[in-house]
């Protein structure tokens, strides 16, 4: 079983859970076994009347209304909804009429909830967007997912956030219906940052959102922590990495994220840089017919990289052009798979920020 998280046990206290019946008969070679148990303990998700929990069946708009209601603790009186397909007699009237007032859910066009369909990808998208705070976007690539959308958004949102990373085939499937173990992947990565772990790439270069980074800078020692963080200067945060200086004091807030064809890392509500271009293949380049930033070229993989925290045998090496507009003198800097950037060196030698220690 994995570890519950702070923001796991606030959400506890705070009494954000679901009545649950006991759930039998979930083997634990199902792909989602570990967030569905995760949130089967904690009562957030509920099994059926006869103890099963059937991951593989879709989730319902009225089911999915009840969860978000419970989550929020919606007064779920049975009432009015508004949608002429939901009468006051349902019994998720209360929870669709709460969830829907918060702006959380929404109808169709025609004005109906339709509250026994299986909800979508793309409505499941919408769901997570508004439930979990995302102070960042990430550049959506998915071939099925155009600008011109609506869901385009919501869609970067839940990929920044380490909540999808879409198929292998680089599709979203907007269309496609979501099951309960689905929904329990999604939901648990939206609380839980151990599997958000979960949410990456092949050959990812994202770090492990649960253990903290020691670096030693030109600037003096920083510890990169993946916290929670409400709000930061009236500003909505959420999930982010915060840089402490040797001292305990706050240096910044970060962002990390990754899809199918980058690796970014960046400031929240402000501009973020890819650092990464894949394949990490040499001759790769960016950045070099543009005036956002210094032009950057992959010059080797495969590459050893003593660091202090331990000698890395598959870095990346990228070198950044340098380039008087930026007051960019020109460095190189070292990629390694599960731990992003482990070093940063001046032309002349000079290193300016170093991995010490994963903790």
């Amino acid at each position: 079983m994995k570890k519950l998280s702070l923001l796991a046990v606030l959400v506890l206290m705070l009494g954000l859970a679901l009545p649950v019946e006991g759930a039998s008969g979930l083997p634990e070679s199902h792909e989602f076994y570990e967030e569905i148990t995760y949130l089967k303990d904690r009562d957030v998700l509920k099994g059926y009347p006869d103890g099963t929990m059937r991951p593989d069946t879709g989730v319902t708009r009225a089911e999915a209304a009840i969860m978000i209601s419970r989550l929020k603790k919606f007064d779920t009186t049975p009432r009015n909804t508004g949608f002429p397909d939901v009468p006051a007699s349902h019994k998720a009237s209360g929870s669709i009429a709460a969830a829907a007032e918060a702006e959380l859910i929404e109808g169709y066009p025609d004005g109906t909830y339709r509250p026994e369909n299986t909800i979508t990808r793309a409505e499941m998208a919408f769901i997570l967007s508004r439930l979990f705070i995302v102070p960042f976007r990430a550049d959506v690539s998915f071939t099925d997912i155009t600008p011109s959308m609506k869901v385009y958004e919501p869609v970067q949102k839940i990929l920044a956030a380490n909540i999808t990373i879409g198929f292998p085939d680089k599709t979203f499937r907007p269309n496609s219906t979501v099951t309960r173990g689905q929904f329990s992947a999604f939901l648990a990565r939206g609380l839980e940052p151990e599997f958000k772990n979960d949410a990456t790439i092949a050959q990812s270069y994202l770090r492990d959102k649960t253990r903290s980074y020691v670096y030693d800078t030109e600037f003096g020692i920083e510890r990169h922590v993946y916290n929670y963080v409400p709000i930061r200067n009236g500003l909505e945060m959420g999930f982010i990495w915060s840089i402490y200086r040797e001292d305990g004091s706050l240096l910044t807030d970060s962002t990390e994220f990754e899809t199918h064809e980058r690796y970014t890392f960046g400031l929240p509500y402000s501009e973020s840089y890819s650092d990464l271009e894949y394949p990490p293949e040499v001759g790769q380049t960016w950045y070099t017919d543009t005036l956002y930033a210094a032009a950057r070229e992959i010059t080797g993989t495969g590459m050893t990289v003593e660091t202090q925290y331990q000698v890395f045998t598959e870095a990346v090496e990228v070198t950044v052009a340098a380039d008087p507009e930026f007051l960019e003198e020109g460095h190189i800097y070292y990629m390694v798979e599960g731990f992003g950037e482990v070093k940063s060196v001046k032309m002349d030698g000079t290193v300016t920020k170093e991995l010490t220690a994963v903790e």
